[in-house]
């Protein structure tokens, strides 16, 4: 029996998630929410939706969780059509209907004007994309948090990437305040997914979403080097440490934000103002 007819047999993809898929997407989605404590009685939050895999798998769990949850919660589901050309928006329709998702999809321009840009489109673009989502999701769903599909593997790539090339150690937060809209919350539910199972769902379950649906990208005729962006290079990376060196270091990565020994570190930023060592060192007597 394939999987199609399996499909066809449960006709469930609730069913497939919570049962087949229910180790590898639900438990570890529940548990970020748990750990991370991203939901609170009485929020509103607005699942941004992208038309990838990501995002449309957050908000299929997002629909099954409110479904069930004991939680008073109540979520509205937002599609940002920033300039997508009909195909790719008449797939992400197709998506919607077919996970039962009541999304709601605003027009914006956003391409239009970041491609007009010589310089940096990809910047201007998320930069007008993110404060379109804040005040749409603010002003006009009346949402104090906005959810996020970045999973494990964005968190650790994003970690290693601000080591190689920013010379500094951040990582993406499971949750943080907005600076420009009081009272507003970024939440990433999808923290503890890894993707290679996000991927091994889609296909078994025979679904098609989103990759770039940029304009700008279209109409490029990219080299390799140009296509081998930072992230896929850092993904790459990653991939090689865990062959060559040791198959845990995606976890080590993971687990080093979790546990940093700051009587171990030359320099740190709190509240934007720069510590060193030598603050509590000088007068102390090592031991």
């Amino acid at each position: 029996m394939n999987n199609k007819t399996l499909i066809q047999k449960d006709n469930d993809i609730s069913h497939i998630i919570v049962k087949k898929y229910r180790f590898k997407l639900w438990n570890p989605f529940i548990k970020a929410i748990k750990q991370y404590q991203l939901i609170q009685p009485n929020d509103r939050i607005c699942v941004c939706i992208s038309g990838g895999k990501d995002s449309m798998l957050m908000a299929k769990l997002f629909s099954i969780l409110h479904k069930y949850t004991e939680i008073p919660f109540d979520v509205e589901y937002l599609v940002m059509n920033p300039g997508y050309n009909p195909k790719n928006l008449d797939l992400i329709k197709y998506n919607l209907n077919k996970l039962e998702i009541p999304a709601k999809i605003v027009e914006t321009n956003i391409f239009a004007v970041a491609n007009m840009q010589t310089q940096s489109p990809c910047y201007l673009c998320a930069k007008m994309r993110r404060g379109a989502l804040y005040r749409i999701a603010k002003d006009e769903l009346n949402c104090n948090k906005i959810a996020l599909g970045h999973h494990y593997d964005d968190v650790i790539e994003t970690t290693l990437m601000n080591m190689l090339n920013a010379g500094s150690f951040q990582t993406m937060l499971p949750k943080l305040h907005s600076e420009n809209y009081p009272g507003m919350e970024l939440i990433r539910p999808l923290y503890l997914l890894r993707e290679k199972d996000i991927i091994q769902f889609k296909n078994y379950c025979e679904l098609e979403f989103l990759q770039c649906a940029c304009k700008f990208t279209e109409q490029s005729t990219y080299t390799p080097e140009i296509v081998a962006s930072m992230r896929k290079k850092t993904k790459e990376l990653i991939k090689e440490l865990m062959k060559n060196y040791s198959p845990t270091v995606d976890k080590c990565i993971f687990r080093a934000a979790c546990n940093v020994n700051m009587d171990l570190v030359l320099g740190y930023k709190k509240h934007g103002k720069m510590h060193t060592f030598l603050d509590e060192y000088n007068g102390q007597e090592g031991e």
